[in-house]
């Protein structure tokens, strides 16, 4: 077996720069009960005798600490409510109480409704967070506000919105993306040049197609999250898009727009094909994820996972411009050796010549 000659964050840095690292990084996305079974199976004792076992090249995340007004127990600063749901594998906690959900106005909304502010945190933390975790990639700050939009008003109102009030998403989410470039700046401000990755997300896509049309997506949400991703660049971070399922249609959009990173690459979706996208788009971003967790990882055999990694490095690897992680958090239902194998795979075929 070759040598490693890299740290995680050169690791990291050299494939987002385009250039050749000594192997493929890999990334670790997984459920707290996912990460126990797995933890379990290795007889390993923390999270980093596990990531060492398995060669993981993991992301630190900075998040500065919460100083505002209480929040209710069940709640969120928004004034979400949230309950956990057990789907028999594990829990999931998901929002109940929406609390825009009751206005049909701007104007309503400015008079009975405060929205949160960067200054509601405590970022002078930040700083000591890093510490003694140079070797690795820092990931900080970032954007997914229509994820928050759909908890304050609700999921099918939400969707709603678009068609039928769209000067109250607007505003919503000018609100929501103005918090998140202050909170991301101030970030930024405490460890200056130190964030490797922040994530702009939005779950655009479905199993079949995109949630929102083209159109919508141009209107309501590019021009705010280019904002993001024009921060992030001039801060000396790379930016990492994250959204799940078919979103083909609106890949070239999101590239001119400025994204380094692509994620999760949900090849089982329509539009998917990775051999396409490579071909298409491998000279303009990196592809992050690309094993797929809602077959192979949890009901596919270990061959079947070994295959699927060595087809990813071998495709979306070539001439670099690959980070191998699973599509999504890794759930309970996947076997341990699934996983195992999928690690064992990269870093065994990982290696660049």
């Amino acid at each position: 077996m070759p040598k490693e000659t890299m740290t995680p964050r050169e690791r990291w840095l050299a494939v987002l720069r385009h250039e050749k690292p000594d192997r493929v990084p890999m990334d670790y996305w997984a459920t707290g009960e996912a990460t126990q079974k797995l933890m379990k199976y290795l007889g390993c004792s923390d999270v980093w005798e596990m990531y060492r076992r398995l060669h993981i090249d993991p992301v630190i995340t900075v998040q500065p600490k919460y100083i505002g007004p209480p929040i209710k127990p069940g709640f969120d600063m928004y004034g979400c409510g949230y309950k956990n749901v057990d789907y028999g594998t594990g829990v999931y906690r998901e929002c109940v109480y929406h609390p825009l959900a009751k206005y049909n106005s701007i104007e309503e909304i400015e008079k009975n409704y405060t929205w949160p502010t960067a200054d509601w945190f405590d970022f002078s933390v930040i700083p000591e967070q890093i510490k003694g975790k140079e070797m690795y990639p820092i990931r900080g700050g970032g954007s997914e506000p229509f994820l928050v939009y759909k908890n304050l008003r609700g999921m099918e109102q939400a969707y709603m919105d678009l068609v039928l009030n769209p000067d109250l998403v607007h505003y919503c989410l000018d609100k929501l993306f103005d918090f998140c470039y202050e909170y991301t700046l101030r970030i930024y401000e405490q460890i200056p040049g130190k964030v490797m990755i922040t994530y702009v997300a939005e779950d655009f896509g479905s199993q079949e197609d995109l949630l929102i049309s083209p159109e919508m997506i141009r209107e309501f949400f590019i021009p705010r999250m280019k904002r993001m991703i024009d921060l992030a660049h001039q801060a000396g971070a790379f930016v990492f898009f994250h959204s799940d399922g078919a979103i083909r249609k609106i890949i070239p959009d999101m590239i001119e727009a400025g994204i380094d990173v692509l994620n999760p690459v949900q090849w089982r979706c329509k539009g998917m094909d990775r051999e396409e996208l490579k071909r298409e788009f491998g000279d303009k971003i990196v592809f992050h994820g690309a094993v797929d967790n809602q077959y192979t990882l949890a009901f596919g055999t270990v061959e079947e996972v070994r295959e699927e990694v060595i087809y990813n490095i071998e495709v979306l690897g070539r001439d670099g411009g690959y980070i191998l992680a699973p599509c999504h958090n890794i759930q309970p239902i996947s076997p341990p050796e699934n996983i195992v194998a999928m690690y064992e795979t990269g870093y065994e075929h990982g290696w660049c010549s």
